[in-house]
């Protein structure tokens, strides 16, 4: 399937459900060729990505930077390329470290800024989910 070990970054804030969702998937689809990295905006999330099979995690605005240069796919909900959003736990740092990475970008649109997304982002999670792993698997594919 695929020639390298592909590096995911996965990044949630505020307990770390959506990450943690994305993980359990990608780790179900996916299986264990996958490195997944777990990045929270603070420990509860991180931890609880953690839990969901990520293989290493990070906390903060120093280990979102630095993995972000790491990483071939960065994915989470869309407010994490938005400063201060999430209660103010994403940086302006943050927000520039992964808008302005190399890796390829998946986002849901899911926040709870005052942002309207265009289309449909009433979609429940899961199809969401689910869309995001067959867009993962694309860009394995020419990884």
């Amino acid at each position: 399937m695929m020639d390298k070990e592909v590096k995911i970054m996965v990044v949630d804030g505020q307990g770390g459900g959506i990450g943690a969702t994305l993980i359990s998937a990608i780790r179900k689809e996916l299986g264990d060729n996958i490195i997944i990295y777990a990045l929270g905006t603070n420990s509860i999330a991180t931890a609880r990505m953690m839990k969901a099979g990520a293989n290493k995690g990070g906390t903060g605005e120093s280990a979102i930077k630095y993995v972000s240069t790491k990483v071939d796919i960065i994915i989470g909900p869309i407010s994490i390329v938005m400063p201060y959003s999430m209660l103010g736990e994403l940086t302006p740092d943050m927000a520039t470290a992964i808008s302005t990475s190399n890796a390829i970008k998946i986002f849901l649109p899911l926040t709870q800024e005052n942002v309207k997304i265009v289309g449909d982002p009433g979609e429940p999670l899961p199809h969401q989910v689910t869309e995001a792993i067959r867009i993962i698997k694309e860009v394995i594919e020419d990884v």
